[in-house]
C-alpha cells in the first residue's frame, strides 16, 4: 500500500499548487522513491477537452488518450514518467460514474446523495493508483481554493481519508499566500490564517504550511504563521518567487519539505535527492551562450498557458543548445501579406502553433509561405502543419482554392479533409483521434536525422487529416510524406526536400519533451534557428566591414 500526500490551495487561484506539487515529487523520486501525482479538478466538465483554451488553458493528452488538466504536463515533465485517464479526474466524471452506478440499480434503491456516495467513489479513486502496487507515494492535488463550493466534497473526502488511513499514511500540505503590502511595507499573514482556519472548519488540518511570498519570510513571521495555524515551526515552508519552475525543487529541498514528508509518513530518508542531471540542466538554462528569436504564429496568444508545453519545450531545446529561446507571441489574424515582412522580419525561426476553426487561418497560410520562401526554418505543428500543405498547394501546385473542409466545408481542393470514421461523429468530447500512435519514418529523411529512427510513437489530438489523393502531385512538387501511420497510411509528418529546416507534423511533439529528454524536433529546430542567426549576423558584419573599408 502507498502512502498519500494532498496538496489544497487558499486565498486565492494560480499560486501554484501543480509546480508545489512536481518539485515535491520530483525530491521524492530523487531519492529513490517511486511516486505519482494525480489532479482532482472541481470543475463539472468530464474533462477540459471541449473547453476554449481562453477558458482553461492548455488541454493535455496522455500516451494513453486522456485530454487532461495542463498539470499533467509539468508532472511529466518533472518526473519524465508518463501519467494517463487515472492521473486527472473531476467533479462531472465523479457523478456520472455515481448517475450510472444508480441507473444500474447498484445502490439498492437508496436514495443516493453526497455523502456517502459522492465522497465515496472520490475516496476511491484517490487511493486507486496506491493500490497498484507501482507506488510508493500518491501525490494528489486537489483543484480550485478552500472555500469553494466545488471543492467541498473533495475536501470532505481528504477528511474521511484522514480518519480511515492509518496517521501515518497521510500528509496534507497548504499552500497559501503571503501578500506584501507596499504602503505598510510588510508581510501580512492574515490571509494564510483565514485559509487554514477555513480548511480546519472543513475537518481537515493542514500538517504543512507552503507560503507563497515576493519577500523573505523572517523567523518571527514564520512564528506568527505556526503559532497561530498549530503547525511546528519546521513545517512553514517559504516559497520564494524563482526566476524559472525548474528551481521550485532546490528550493523546496533548502526548506526541508521533503524531508518534513517523509518525517511525517514515517519513511527514514536514505540518500541525498540525486539532481546532477536536473542541476546541470538549470547551468545551461541560466548561463546560455548564444541566443535566438522565435516567432510563434497563433490565435490564442493572450491566455500563455493556451500553448504551456510549446513555451516549456523551447525552454527544454534551449537548454540542451545552450542558447536563449526568446519567444515573439504574433497574433495570426493581425499577418497580411503587406504586413508580413514588417512582422516576421526579424526572426530565426517560426513555428505555427495548433488550433481549431477558420478565425486566424489565412494569416497562419501568409507566415508559412514567407518561411519557406525566405529559408526561415520552419516548424508546424498539427493544424500548423495542415496550414504548410495548404499554402504549398496553393502557392506550388497551383491549387488557388486549396484548403481544408474543418474551415470551408465545401472546397473543390480538399487539401485536409475528415477522417473517414469522424465524419459520423456527433459527440465532441473524447472522440478526436487521441493518444499516441506509431508513425513510420522515411530512411534518408530530414525527420530520421532529427529522431535516429524510423520507428517513433507521438501523441495526437485532432479530426482532419492530409488528404492522400493529393500525396503524388506534393511529393512531385518537392513536399514528401516523410513519416506515415503503418497501420492507416495517415501522413503524420511532412517535410521540404529544398529548404534548410522546414517540417511539419500531424501529431503534438510537445506534450513528451521532459527536462531529462527534450523533445528531438524541438532541439533540432533550434539548432537551425541557431545557424541561421550565426549566418545572418555574419553577412550582417561583412556588410559594415565592408561600408568601412
Amino acid at each position: 500500500m502507498a502512502k498519500y500526500i494532498f496538496v489544497t490551495g487558499g486565498v486565492t487561484s494560480s499560486l501554484g499548487k501543480g509546480i508545489i506539487a512536481a518539485s515535491l515529487a520530483k525530491l521524492l523520486q530523487a531519492r529513490g522513491l517511486k511516486v505519482t501525482i494525480q489532479k482532482f479538478d472541481p470543475y463539472i466538465n468530464i474533462d477540459p477537452g471541449t473547453m476554449n483554451p481562453y477558458e482553461h488553458g492548455e488541454c493535455y493528452v496522455t500516451e494513453d488518450g486522456a485530454e487532461t488538466d495542463l498539470d499533467l504536463g509539468h508532472y511529466e515533465r518533472f518526473l519524465n514518467i508518463y501519467t494517463s485517464q487515472s492521473n486527472n479526474v473531476t467533479t462531472g466524471r465523479i457523478y456520472q460514474t455515481v448517475i450510472n452506478k444508480e441507473r444500474e440499480g447498484a445502490y439498492l434503491g437508496k436514495t443516493v446523495q453526497v455523502v456517502p456516495h459522492i465522497t465515496d467513489e472520490i475516496k476511491r479513486r484517490m487511493l486507486h493508483l496506491g493500490q497498484t502496487g507501482e507506488y510508493d507515494i500518491v501525490i494528489t492535488e486537489i483543484g480550485g481554493t478552500v472555500g469553494d463550493i466545488e471543492s467541498l466534497p473533495f475536501v470532505e473526502a481528504v477528511r474521511q481519508l484522514q480518519w480511515e488511513l492509518p496517521e501515518e499514511d497521510t500528509v496534507v500540505v497548504h499552500l497559501t499566500l503571503i501578500p506584501y503590502l507596499k504602503a505598510a511595507k510588510e508581510l501580512k499573514t492574515k490571509p494564510t490564517q483565514h485559509s487554514v482556519k477555513m480548511l480546519s472548519q472543513e475537518g481537515v488540518h493542514p500538517d504543512i504550511i507552503v507560503c507563497r511570498t515576493e519577500r523573505q519570510i523572517t523567523p518571527d513571521l514564520r512564528r506568527k504563521i505556526a503559532l497561530f495555524c498549530n503547525v511546528k515551526m519546521e513545517a512553514v515552508i517559504e516559497a520564494m518567487d524563482a526566476s524559472t519552475i525548474y528551481e521550485v525543487p532546490l528550493l523546496m529541498m533548502r526548506e526541508k519539505l521533503d524531508i518534513i514528508c517523509l518525517k511525517k509518513l514515517d519513511i527514514q530518508p536514505t540518500n541525498e535527492p540525486e539532481l546532477t542531471k536536473w542541476k546541470g540542466f538549470l547551468d545551461k538554462l541560466k548561463y546560455p551562450k548564444s541566443k535566438v528569436t522565435i516567432g510563434l504564429i497563433g490565435k490564442y496568444i493572450e491566455l500563455q498557458d493556451a500553448y504551456k508545453s510549446i513555451l516549456e519545450s523551447f525552454i527544454h531545446a534551449g537548454a540542451m543548445n545552450e542558447c536563449q529561446v526568446q519567444v515573439i507571441n504574433v497574433h495570426s489574424e493581425s499577418i497580411t501579406d503587406d504586413n508580413v515582412t514588417e512582422k516576421l522580419s526579424g526572426l530565426d525561426g517560426l513555428l505555427v502553433a495548433p488550433g481549431f476553426g477558420l478565425r486566424g487561418v489565412e494569416g497562419k497560410i501568409i507566415a508559412v509561405k514567407y518561411a519557406r520562401e525566405k529559408g526561415l526554418p520552419f516548424f508546424g505543428i498539427c493544424l500548423g502543419m495542415q496550414m504548410a500543405v495548404i499554402e504549398f498547394a496553393r502557392n506550388v501546385l497551383g491549387l488557388k482554392n486549396a484548403h481544408s473542409t474543418e474551415m470551408d466545408p465545401e472546397t473543390k481542393e480538399p487539401v485536409i479533409d475528415l477522417m473517414e470514421e469522424q465524419k459520423t461523429v456527433t459527440n465532441k468530447g473524447g472522440t478526436m483521434r487521441l493518444g499516441a500512435y506509431p508513425c513510420t519514418i522515411k530512411e534518408n529523411s530530414l525527420a530520421q536525422a532529427i529522431y535516429g529512427s524510423t520507428s517513433i510513437s507521438e501523441r495526437h489530438r485532432h479530426r482532419w487529416e492530409f488528404n492522400n489523393k493529393y500525396l503524388e502531385a506534393f511529393e512531385k512538387a518537392g513536399m514528401m510524406a516523410s513519416g506515415k501511420n503503418p497501420a492507416t497510411d495517415l501522413v503524420e509528418i511532412v517535410e521540404l526536400n529544398n529548404h534548410p529546416f522546414f517540417i511539419g507534423v500531424q501529431y503534438h511533439p510537445e506534450l513528451k519533451s521532459t527536462v531529462e529528454n527534450p523533445q528531438p524536433i524541438f532541439v533540432h529546430f533550434i539548432k537551425a534557428a541557431r545557424t541561421f542567426a550565426d549566418k545572418r549576423n555574419e553577412a550582417k558584419n561583412s556588410m559594415l566591414q565592408g561600408e568601412m573599408i
